[in-house]
């Protein structure tokens, strides 16, 4: 499979110049009657040559590659845009037959999104090698970055070609951040250094230990080599294994188990190592650029700088209990049954987030699985002593239901046993809504019935939508010194909303289940919840206001930081700052911005 590795020349040329005064330049397009000026594409006159591809190539180590997308082995060519690529690999189709919804496989591809529906599917795993391939929503071509030179000789070519530029650490991402339609793609993966330390001795009074982590490094493997340290220590990080924290995790805010008790991933970091658009490559903390420090903190991924390292606090490791409910169709197949015991359980979300507990859910229909309920610093004998007026009430009312409880010696050892493996390839819209603790007080009925309307929301869709429920306080023992939306510090349950898009659907059919997810799903649980507000990573990045909705007053001074470090654009992530007058046209392609707002 040499076409993996396909090298583009050699020499010469660091190709990487000031941007201070920079102008970029954009191509004119109309489309449905606007004016656009948009970046550069393979069939615009102003796309590299050959030879200037070759030439950055030379002064990257030749680490470019032309993207091949990870189901290509399973058919005889790939249409690329670069012209016919030869793919099939009987052994490696195989493997992505086997893996396509394995997290971990995933991950490891240079340019592979987690949940493929912003890829546009078009190059899947199949029996059929003759089946068409073609690149799909996918970047031309990837720069597997193994050193800080190769971030920036990244930015300076997409920057000096005006080039749409995409920042991938995992893929771990569920709206469309990860990939673009003929883009240059800098894959942060490799950056894999961490390092411990006791006592941190950086700018902003912080004295307790950290650690700092290179961009590439997944939660769980943070997570493992924080428990092997004497004595083992812990981060708090997102609950999925293979989300990367310094990348789109912390620029995004990142929850997890350990927010009730520190806050968000965000108001945990000390310093960041990052290279903005103009090439420099800058230390970002609370005494030096102060404003791109708070920016990162939840200020939105890949829109500041692609983000090298980052150094973030660490705590003690604590004794942990967690417990296990399920109601599901080996319990109950009468719907009004289930629902009651839905709106039961999330009756006494309050009581469990002031009490500083964590819990995972996912709702489908008739699945209710928490799985689990978390207690950092808490027996089971605490725990159940928590849960149990909720199962007498489950019991009062003849709900069944089936539970486990479990003690653990620290939080690591519940991660590894009690948080489920979550799956890659799912084609699927996303959406949520963080409810507050006032909106969980006022009208927990309603937010089941909202809850009711994201599982069905039409009555063609009976049964298709699913929500991912996470229950914490971020502002219980914290008090916020990020850029995330400060409603976020009276939370009680944040839960995502998916609405699964069929392989192969029409661009209409994408349109109308959109239209779906951000007007019936989403505007459910805003009505439901109107003291709440929206999460940038796992969030609808097409609703209105959603500058508003997940920034909240924030909002005005991360835009007028983006504005100072990236002012024409080099960085786009949708429905992040300054992103207001971008738009991707001609049927999710071209990036582009509007004429009217120049």
């Amino acid at each position: 499979m040499t076409w993996l590795w396909l090298l583009l020349g050699a020499t010469l040329s660091t190709l990487v110049g000031a941007a201070e005064s920079f102008e970029p330049y954009l191509v004119d397009r109309t489309w449905n009657g606007t004016k656009y000026g948009c970046k550069c594409y393979i069939d615009d006159n102003c796309w590299p040559s050959k030879h200037s591809w070759g030439r950055i190539n030379g002064t990257m180590d030749g680490n470019l590659r032309v993207h091949i997308p990870p189901g290509a082995a399973c058919h005889t060519k790939l249409d690329s845009p670069l012209g016919s690529i030869s793919t099939y690999d009987a052994a490696a189709c195989d493997e992505a037959r086997a893996m396509w919804s394995n997290e971990s496989w995933t991950v490891d591809k240079p340019g592979a999104a987690l949940w493929t529906y912003f890829t546009n599917d078009t190059c899947i795993p199949t029996t059929n090698p003759d089946e068409p391939c073609t690149l799909g929503y996918y970047g031309v071509y990837v720069v597997e970055a193994k050193t800080k030179n190769h971030v920036e000789r990244g930015i300076a070519f997409a920057r000096d070609n005006s080039l749409r530029l995409i920042i991938r650490n995992t893929g771990h991402d569920f709206i469309g951040r990860s990939t673009g339609w003929g883009s240059l793609i800098i894959n942060m993966h490799a950056f894999q250094d961490v390092a411990f330390t006791t006592r941190y001795s950086g700018p902003g009074g912080y004295k307790g230990s950290a650690v700092t982590i290179g961009a590439g490094i997944q939660a769980r493997q943070l997570l493992t080599l924080a428990n092997a340290q004497n004595p083992p220590v812990t981060v708090v990080t997102g609950e999925c294994p293979t989300v990367g924290v310094a990348g789109g995790l912390v620029q995004g805010g990142g929850h997890g188990p350990l927010t009730p008790l520190y806050g968000l991933l965000a108001d945990t970091a000390l310093s960041f190592e990052v290279v903005t658009a103009d090439g420099q490559f800058r230390t970002a903390n609370s005494e030096e650029n102060s404003d791109l420090f708070w920016a990162l903190k939840g200020g939105g991924p890949s829109t500041y700088g692609v983000v090298l390292s980052a150094t973030l606090k660490t705590f003690p490791e604590q004794k942990s209990a967690g417990v296990i409910l399920n109601i599901n169709s080996t319990h109950t197949n009468d719907t009004e049954v289930f629902w009651e015991g839905v709106k039961t359980f999330h009756k006494y979300s309050n009581r469990y987030v002031s009490a500083g507990l964590y819990a995972y859910f996912e709702l489908m229909a008739l699945r209710l699985h928490v799985q689990p309920i978390v207690g950092v610093g808490k027996t089971s004998k605490e725990m159940q002593a928590l849960v149990q007026p909720m199962f007498d009430e489950l019991k009062a009312k003849g709900i069944p239901y089936s539970t486990v409880s479990k003690e653990f010696d620290t939080l690591f050892d519940l991660y590894i046993d009690l948080f489920e493996e979550e799956t890659a390839g799912t084609s699927a819209l996303t959406g949520g809504w963080m409810f507050t603790h006032e909106d969980v007080e006022d009208n927990n009925d309603g937010i089941i019935e909202a809850f009711k309307t994201v599982v069905s929301p039409r009555e063609d869709l009976q049964n298709q939508g699913f929500l991912i429920g996470h229950l914490w306080d971020a502002g219980l023992n914290t008090k916020s010194n990020s850029a995330t939306n400060p409603r976020f510090r009276k939370s009680t349950d944040f839960a995502i909303v998916a609405l699964p898009v069929p392989i192969g659907a029409t661009w209409a059919q994408k349109e109308d289940l959109q239209n779906v997810l951000t007007n019936i799903q989403d505007a459910a649980m805003k009505k439901a919840g109107p003291k709440g507000c929206a999460y940038i990573n796992e969030g609808d990045p097409y609703q209105p206001n959603w500058q508003e909705h997940f920034w909240g007053s924030e909002y005005k001074k991360l835009l007028e930081i983006r504005k100072k470090y990236d002012p024409n654009g080099v960085f786009y992530a949708v429905a992040t700052p300054g992103t207001e007058d971008w738009e991707v046209i001609e049927y999710g392609t071209r990036l582009c911005r509007r004429k009217d707002e120049e």
